[in-house]
């Protein structure tokens, strides 16, 4: 529905994107265009797997193997064949959500901490087979590892080959991403995830098909996680088994959870704490193992007083914020008014009594 509200969010949401492919790209240095590559893409990870949490309840310990496999996936592709990126993108997104769903079929009946330790594993699995094989970097063969230490750059499209230019790519396909999940989210599948969410037997009830709506979130998730593997993947240029960590996995649930797993603005906050700020302890000379207690604190802090994160809450705190000092400021320049419009025969009053007082005193003196 097309009201005011949704209006003003999609000016607001078009004016960032320009602003960031117009302006940002121009003004922070390389380093810093690199960090903000890393937010842009890993805002579209995050967005994954805050639809399975915030929106179907399905905890994911596994988006980081995901990743690797989409990263795996566009960088043998770039290497083997000669397509357009955009195509090896969505590709590597399609490939990704095939194993999603494979990988959800039997996970299906599991809920909480059990899907999560069955996906934390799957994980590792990843992990380990990452490296065993290695990342494809222009060896020929299935794998493309090359182990004489030729390391060949994955290739990015011929429109995006400075960092600059990949920033405002990465940038334009995330908010494609960001697109294809909000409609999602405004159609019959949104309506069907809140309400397993909220009820699996209600929803039964009402005749939703539990089955498919979860693997049909999974998928989506899955998709749009393997898109970033590939944007991964060019913008890094050379990978390696150490960039994908098993443990990376819970470090983005909780990023996911602070940022806020309802909503689409929680990605981008998710993406700016896990990316952005470790790049900003790093220049400013900081260890980012503070990040670790950060990221503790501010995770129990979510859970007990922002359940819906800092996307929701924040804005909250800052409208409550505005109106004491508004009601403050109001009450200050109220007395000011007063004060200036007290009549003067109270005024001269006001100086008559001083004066006898002081005549008193001169006279008890």
């Amino acid at each position: 529905m097309l009201t005011r509200a949704n209006l003003i969010r999609a000016a607001v949401a078009a004016a960032i994107v320009l602003f960031c492919v117009f302006g940002l790209a121009e003004l922070l240095s390389l380093y810093y265009i690199g960090a903000m590559t890393q937010v842009a893409l890993y805002s579209v990870v995050a967005l994954g797997l805050g639809v399975l949490v915030g929106r179907v309840g399905l905890y994911s310990l596994g988006q980081a193997a995901i990743l690797a496999i989409g990263a795996w996936v566009a960088a043998r592709l770039l290497f083997a064949t000669s397509q357009p990126h955009w195509l090896v993108l969505l590709e590597a997104g399609v490939i990704t959500m095939v194993i999603g769903i494979l990988v959800g079929l039997p996970a299906l009946r599991l809920r909480g901490l059990y899907l999560a330790l069955i996906t934390l594993m799957l994980a590792g699995a990843i992990s380990v087979l990452v490296n065993r094989t290695n990342f494809p970097n222009g060896g020929g063969g299935f794998l493309g590892y090359d182990g004489r230490g030729n390391l060949t750059p994955i290739p990015r499209p011929d429109i995006a080959d400075s960092d600059r230019a990949f920033f405002r790519y990465t940038v334009i396909v995330a908010a494609v991403m960001f697109v294809l999940v909000l409609v999602h989210l405004r159609t019959k599948p949104g309506r069907a995830w809140a309400a397993i969410r909220q009820s699996e037997p209600a929803a039964l009830a009402a005749g939703i098909n539990i089955t498919l709506y979860k693997l049909w979130a999974l998928a989506l998730a899955s998709f749009v996680t393997g898109v970033a593997g590939g944007l991964l993947a060019s913008g890094q240029r050379f990978l390696f088994a150490i960039n994908f960590p098993p443990q990376e996995s819970i470090t983005l649930l909780a990023v996911v959870l602070m940022g806020g797993a309802y909503s689409l603005w929680g990605a981008i906050v998710a993406g700016v704490l896990l990316k952005l700020l470790p790049a900003l302890l790093n220049d400013w000379g900081l260890s980012a193992d503070w990040l670790f207690i950060l990221f503790g604190i501010g995770v129990l802090q979510v859970l007990t007083t922002a359940p819906r994160g800092l996307a929701d809450q924040f804005p909250k705190d800052m409208a409550n914020l505005g109106r004491l000092l508004w009601r403050i400021g109001r009450g200050l320049t109220g007395r000011a008014r007063q004060q200036r419009q007290a009549p003067p025969a109270a005024q001269a009053g006001a100086a008559g009594t001083g004066g006898v007082a002081a005549e008193e005193v001169e006279v008890a003196r």
